[in-house]
């Protein structure tokens, strides 16, 4: 497996979705960049999971997030706990993500909030916000085999109920992932 020092943070916003969640990681383990989050973004999605999913127990949740940690075992930020206090952000609740960011070198921090996470703010630092679906279709230019190997196995896994390639597109779409439905739809027999 290759190994790029190309570095991303996942916010919470992104690892909440299961699908989008699953695609992430699955893709963090093409080694094309190292996927990077912390204790605290693993507490802020499943605690606002938890919230918004009774359905679902606290094992299950812990449960994800323990096996996304075995998965990419290097992905776990620590230690970047003291910068948080010297950053300035829109919202000062999103400092750990960026404090998480710098800690590990990372060029890319991947959301939904793009404006939490402001260009002048991040510049000096080499660090930029993406969404989800601009971080894929980058990801894609370089390596379309690596997204496409991904959508694959993650589909292949959705076996109860299977998934087609339909649905799976509508539920990627669903995800806001606009881009990333559209350089895959003409995949869509390998898929």
């Amino acid at each position: 497996m290759r190994h790029s020092p190309f570095t991303v943070v996942y916010d919470a916003c992104v690892l909440y979705p299961a699908p989008l969640r699953d695609l992430l990681v699955r893709l963090g383990l093409s080694g094309c960049f190292r996927a990077r989050w912390s204790a605290q973004i693993h507490d802020e999605w499943r605690r606002n999971l938890l919230r918004n999913r009774p359905d679902l127990t606290s094992m299950q949740v812990e449960r994800t997030s323990g096996l996304m940690d075995r998965a990419i075992p290097d992905a776990l930020v620590s230690g970047h706990e003291h910068l948080v206090a010297g950053l300035h952000l829109p919202d000062p609740d999103d400092r750990h993500v960026l404090a998480a960011a710098i800690r590990c070198h990372a060029s890319v921090i991947v959301t939904f909030n793009e404006k939490d996470f402001p260009h002048e703010a991040l510049f000096q630092l080499g660090i930029e916000a993406q969404h989800p679906d601009v971080f894929i279709d980058n990801l894609f230019d370089l390596d379309p085999a690596v997204v496409i190997g991904a959508a694959q196995r993650q589909r292949a896994q959705l076996k109860a109920p299977p998934i087609d390639v339909d649905l799976y597109l509508e539920i990627l779409l669903r995800q806001g992932l606009v881009q990333t439905t559209k350089l895959l739809t003409p995949y869509r027999a390998i898929l």
